[in-house]
């Protein structure tokens, strides 16, 4: 664990390295520097979007999380920030985050039972794989997320060239696509999901977030669905910090009701 420049009065920032199928990745994690010695913080997982240089995880939000009270730890996955392997965009990385998840559970000062995993626009197929995957999940928050790789290759012209690379296409590597389409894994997830999208997001359409609400609904599954009208995939300044206060009330309530 090596100490980084705090960003944010009262949190504490570093960058940690662990093992995640024998590959060394790492990630950033935020710790409030106001508990008591045997306190017992609630934890969040945030899974970053984007890929390699698009996307990466900032500092600045992390710790704005952290200052709800909240251990976050965020992985940059493999082939990331000096990480070994490659990033595969949903596939074998997914490991990245449920070893991020037994890391949390490891640390003295994170409460084993309100960890929540948390997704941002690619993270999305992170967290929700993490809800399907990981046993004792308090609850995921899906934020701008992509739910279905499918609907990402018809409305995202510009990420196809990636996408081929990286995934394959999604004709000839249906199962791949599928494999990271969470929309179509609704009925094992685990917890209770909130999705948080912007009606006018431009780089992940709503659609997203609507296909996974009914995914959800028609599998039984608790969920919330929180469109915010006229917002786009970056959430501006009030709005984010009203959202941001929501979710953490929230997962506050959800913790409540267990």
């Amino acid at each position: 664990m090596v100490a980084e420049p705090s960003v944010e009065p009262g949190i504490r920032l570093y960058t940690v390295s662990y093992e995640s199928q024998g590959l060394l990745v790492k990630a950033a994690l935020a710790v409030p520097e106001a508990m008591a010695q045997d306190d017992r913080l609630p934890a969040l997982l945030y899974c970053r979007g984007g890929i390699k240089g698009v996307g990466k995880v900032r500092p600045e939000r992390i710790s704005q999380m952290a200052a709800f009270g909240y251990v976050v730890l965020a992985p940059h996955y493999r082939g990331n920030e000096g990480g070994e392997g490659r990033d595969e965009f949903g596939g074998a990385d997914r490991h990245d985050v449920f070893a991020a998840y037994e890391l949390l559970r490891s640390l003295s000062f994170v409460d084993r039972r309100r960890i929540s995993v948390y997704g941002f626009s690619r993270g999305g197929i992170m967290a929700l794989l993490a809800a399907i995957e990981c046993e004792g999940l308090h609850s995921a928050v899906v934020w701008g997320g992509v739910s279905d790789l499918f609907l990402t290759y018809e409305e995202r012209v510009d990420l196809r060239r990636m996408l081929r690379r990286v995934v394959g296409h999604p004709r000839k590597q249906e199962d791949a696509y599928k494999e990271r389409s969470p929309v179509f894994r609704a009925a094992e997830v685990r917890c209770p999901v909130l999705i948080i999208h912007g009606s006018e997001d431009e780089n992940v359409g709503v659609e997203h977030a609507r296909r996974l609400a009914d995914a959800l609904q028609a599998a039984g599954k608790p969920y919330e669905l929180w469109l915010a009208e006229g917002a786009s995939h970056l959430f501006k300044g009030a709005e984010m910090e009203r959202y941001t206060r929501q979710m953490f009330e929230w997962l506050d309530a959800v913790h409540s009701d267990q």
